[in-house]
């Protein structure tokens, strides 16, 4: 987000860094606010660039509004609702992942949606020689991203935490068991791969393959026939 950026570091330029928590947290947002600046110049650029970062700030949130209410209709109802079981994935990547892969069981297993997404390495042929090299890239672009976003969350030990308990209220036992199993096999892979050095980027892709299995099989569960 351009504005948070343009604005951490012109406190950072003046030495102002918060140390109370997380970033951009509540916290962070009152601190912010008790700021004043001896030059007025920079008082002004601060107000300013604190302007736009509250402007974007509400357009996100009349959008994720909007998002929520499509997501409680039908026919992205009962998919999203299963995704957001699963650690990491809220409303608007719920949506997106049902939205964008649509009808998930054109693809017959999940090694095929896999590959569509480009998460699968591409291999390189040379006479009786084969060498498999990075991922392929092909597909859908805008789905990659957001599973390799919430790949990220599988770095942290297994847990249930107050949101994502509350999303899985009423939801199916075996959506929830299925998620639970995602969370034991990701987490645990992802400590698996940081144990044999491999480079953060290539754990992440690991495990964001390794997660759409879960999402294809949820999606093609939740989908009508």
């Amino acid at each position: 987000m351009r504005s948070r950026q343009r604005l951490g570091k012109f406190l950072l330029r003046r030495s102002l860094v918060f140390h109370d928590g997380n970033q951009w947290s509540q916290r962070h947002h009152t601190w912010r606010h008790g700021l004043k600046f001896s030059r007025a110049a920079d008082q002004v650029v601060f107000e300013d660039y604190m302007l736009a970062l509250e402007q974007h700030e509400a357009r996100v949130a009349a959008l994720d509004e909007q998002l929520a209410a499509v997501a409680a209709q039908d026919p992205y109802r009962e998919p999203v609702a299963h995704l957001r079981c699963f650690r990491g994935i809220d409303t608007v990547t719920a949506l997106s992942l049902a939205a964008e892969l649509h009808d998930v069981r054109r693809f017959p297993t999940a090694p095929a949606l896999m590959a569509y997404l480009g998460l699968v390495p591409s291999e390189h042929s040379s006479g009786e020689h084969r060498r498999r090299g990075g991922i392929t890239k092909t597909g859908n672009r805008h789905v990659r991203r957001l599973l390799i976003e919430t790949a990220w969350h599988y770095r942290h030990k297994p847990a249930v935490g107050v949101r994502l308990a509350k999303r899985r209220r009423g939801q199916p036992p075996q959506v929830i068991a299925r998620a639970d199993r995602a969370q034991q096999r990701l987490c645990t892979q992802y400590r698996r791969l940081v144990g044999k050095s491999k480079h953060h980027n290539t754990i992440v892709v690991a495990i964001a393959r390794m997660l759409i299995g879960y999402v294809w099989e949820t999606l093609r569960e939740a989908q009508p026939s």
